[in-house]
């Protein structure tokens, strides 16, 4: 073969070889579209709204794997248990299990709310619902209204609404309720499977998820009479008719207020007792603490075991109830968990005032590095009420910070008090705030 020939082979070939790789370039798939559906029960154990069933354990079963978002602060029990109920995955099925003996001829409801969403793409099944009854007949009444705060007539977030058949007050702080419910944030709520009779009703922010009425500083509603649950009184939605609906308002507001039957007004007791009602540490060298009442002539005490003088400051507001300690020690805040020493007052069973003392461990948990890369510092950023450069007559200079500041330097600050086309220099002083740290003015 020809050399000319040879080499024009050797072209063909090579240029059929980029060819053939052009054409089968990989490229992903796209993938569909978006799945937006919640999960779907296929079947249950007992059904959803089995009657007479006594049993311990009960299997949901979906048409896809779930996740459960938030479970323990979503999940409830109407009539509550006195201990919850342990709830765990598997597979497609959602698996309820307790010991706890049920009562007689009643119908349990199992709040889960939005918890329950598919694994991919959360959808989440919206007000999920399961409900079983003891005895032979399910219990099919509700009862309506809305719960608003006293002082501002606003909704309150997270508040419970509860039923009890009991009609002493006292039950309202030691017994278990009878029926349950979270209003929603615009204040409505709905309980439902109620049996037909007459109840106590009330609404309580609860402090320590004891569904009781049992801290002086947690806010409560209430009726001064029973209500009667009637079928005649029964919750029954309205149905819309769909020839006579209009186009939506675009500037309309999205949320429409539902007015149930019942109107519950949160208020909460003036304080008499002394206790500690928070500690945080929502920042590593930050820790918060709060009183219920002003310390008055007890005061507060904080301390670190064995932290080095200096590495650490407090400060209080006015009242001498919020305690803010800023940790200036590095190796100290770094920390992931500081031990603490606090004495503050505290009324003790007899009704006497004392100073008590514990021990308080403090966590932050640090965030995560991101994969690439790393976490740049956080610059020393402060706002003032400086606009344009100047202020206006008799106007106070004020700057605020996330973070204390150091004694300033004013040495190296200028003010001018500008008269016509003259500048006149002024004398001034910058003070930190002696309840503030993070405010000099």
């Amino acid at each position: 073969m020809e050399k000319a020939s040879i080499f024009r082979y050797i072209i063909y070939v090579v240029g059929g070889f980029v060819l053939a790789a052009g054409c089968a370039k990989i490229s992903s798939p796209t993938g569909g579209l978006r799945d937006t559906e919640p999960p779907v029960v296929v079947k249950s154990v007992p059904e959803n709204g089995a009657r007479n069933f006594r049993g311990n354990r009960i299997v949901i079963s979906f048409n896809e794997y779930v996740v459960l978002d938030r479970i323990n602060e979503k999940f409830m029990v109407s009539p509550p248990m006195k201990r919850m109920p342990e709830i765990r995955i598997k597979g497609k099925d959602i698996v309820i299990g307790y010991e706890e003996e049920l009562r007689d001829s009643t119908t349990y409801t199992f709040y889960f709310q939005d918890a329950v969403q598919d694994l991919n793409e959360g959808n989440a099944i919206n007000n999920f619902q399961f409900v079983f009854s003891t005895g032979p007949f399910i219990d099919s009444l509700s009862v309506t209204g809305n719960v608003l705060k006293a002082d501002n007539l606003n909704p309150p977030e997270a508040t419970l609404v509860v039923l009890y058949i009991q009609k002493e007050d006292s039950a309202f702080m030691r017994e278990i309720p009878s029926y349950i419910a979270v209003a929603g944030k615009d204040g409505y709520f709905r309980i439902d499977n109620v049996a037909a009779r007459e109840y106590r009703i009330y609404a309580l922010k609860d402090a320590d998820n004891s569904k009781n009425f049992n801290l002086p500083d947690e806010e409560i509603a209430f009726l001064d009479s029973t209500i009667s649950v009637t079928p005649g009184k029964s919750w029954i939605p309205v149905i819309q008719d769909s020839l006579r609906l209009l186009p939506k308002d675009p500037k309309a507001a999205d949320t429409i207020v539902t007015q149930g039957d019942y109107r519950l007004y949160l208020f909460q007791h003036e304080k008499e007792l002394h206790y500690l009602t928070s500690s945080s540490r929502n920042a590593a060298y930050r820790l918060n603490y709060t009183l219920s009442l002003s310390p008055d002539t007890l005061g507060f005490h904080f301390s670190i075991p064995e932290a080095e003088p200096g590495s650490y400051f407090t400060e209080s507001n006015k009242r001498g109830d919020t305690i803010r300690v800023w940790i200036a020690d590095s190796a100290l805040y770094n920390r992931p968990a500081i031990n603490t020493v606090v004495k503050y007052p505290f009324t003790d069973s007899a009704g006497v005032n004392i100073l008590r003392e514990d021990t308080i461990m403090m966590r932050f948990i640090v965030p995560r590095t991101p994969a690439r890369g790393r976490i740049k510092p956080t610059p020393f950023r402060f706002a003032s009420n400086i606009s344009s450069a100047s202020l206006k007559p008799g106007e106070q200079l004020v700057f605020n910070s996330e973070t204390p500041f150091r004694e300033p330097d004013t040495s190296r600050i200028r003010l001018y008090e500008q008269e016509e086309s003259d500048l006149k220099r002024i004398p001034f002083s910058l003070d930190i705030d002696s309840t503030n740290s993070c405010r000099i003015s």
